[in-house]
């Protein structure tokens, strides 16, 4: 590997952990301000949300970049917000596939189509996971978050902890985001190409777990492949649904149940396989 790849996994690494602290820092003032505002009561707004909670997180999950879900995983460690809600944000989460098809010129009505479909399906599973999955905990408590990062929040306000808890956690998917690129500098796009060009399952499946890697390389991998024909759309379905960018790292970080964490994985990547066989045997195409 030359310097000038060495030198570019460096910057693109560094903007996209920038790119996510405004996010960060955003939802721990907002659970900073819960925390002293309720003073430790119970703030019940996952039933208050109810159905609406999956409908919201898949509308916010569509905005591009990862920022939401990464919020997201942090609402959901401290129970402010249900795992349906979680799951319709991780699912419609699509990362960099929206500005990489604006800057190719893809028509709008069929990158309309693409956000439509993942927030159908993320807002339907989300509903699903809400009425299957029995929350053991539906409170919200920021105190795990404190004892995690080992902050000494107490007394100090609302604006000191909430960056302090914004650099950790930005500092840890900084280091994670620069040995996730290296690898895929290493991989290469020709490397998943070859392994899904003309094979409508394998390349569903590959695709799927291709689009959990916790960076945004994954998501630009998969929308150029789509985009040059090497991948059909199924496949690409399937890797943009199971991508939740850093937002699977933030939540491996602060939700400390590794159990809960995977089952939430195996939900997306299920999900996001059953969509892209089912897309594929309908023969649906844009």
């Amino acid at each position: 590997m030359n310097w000038s790849i060495l030198g570019n996994i460096i910057v693109d690494s560094l903007k996209d952990s920038i790119m996510l602290f405004p996010f960060l820092l955003v939802t721990y003032i907002l659970l900073e301000y819960w925390e002293h505002k309720n003073s430790g009561k119970s703030l019940d707004l996952i039933g208050k949300s109810g159905r609406l909670g999956a409908v919201i997180g898949g509308i916010c999950g569509i905005i591009p970049q990862c920022g939401f879900a990464a919020a997201a995983a942090n609402f959901y460690a401290a129970r402010a917000i249900s795992v349906g809600t979680l799951v319709a944000v991780f699912l419609t989460t699509s990362d960099e596939m929206l500005p990489i098809m604006i800057s190719n010129a893809v028509e709008p009505i069929i990158i309309f189509k693409i956000l439509g479909i993942k927030l159908i399906l993320g807002v339907m599973i989300g509903m699903l996971c809400d009425a299957i999955w029995v929350q053991k905990n539906d409170t919200v408590n920021v105190e795990p978050l404190c004892e995690d990062a080992d902050c000494h929040c107490a007394g100090e306000g609302i604006l000191r902890p909430a960056l302090f808890h914004a650099v950790k956690i930005m500092l840890f998917v900084l280091l994670v985001t620069l040995v996730l690129n290296t690898i895929m500098a290493v991989w290469g796009e020709q490397c998943l190409s070859e392994l899904v060009l003309n094979r409508p399952v394998v390349g569903v499946i590959v695709s799927g777990l291709v689009g959990l890697v916790p960076n945004c390389s994954a998501s630009v991998i998969i929308t150029q492949l789509w985009l040059s024909g090497a991948m059909n759309f199924g496949a690409m379905l399937a890797g943009l649904l199971a991508g939740a960018g850093a937002g699977l790292l933030v939540l491996f970080k602060v939700n400390k149940n590794k159990k809960e964490n995977f089952k939430i994985i195996a939900i997306l990547y299920f999900s996001a396989v059953i969509a892209g066989i089912l897309v594929n045997i309908l023969q649906i195409n844009l």
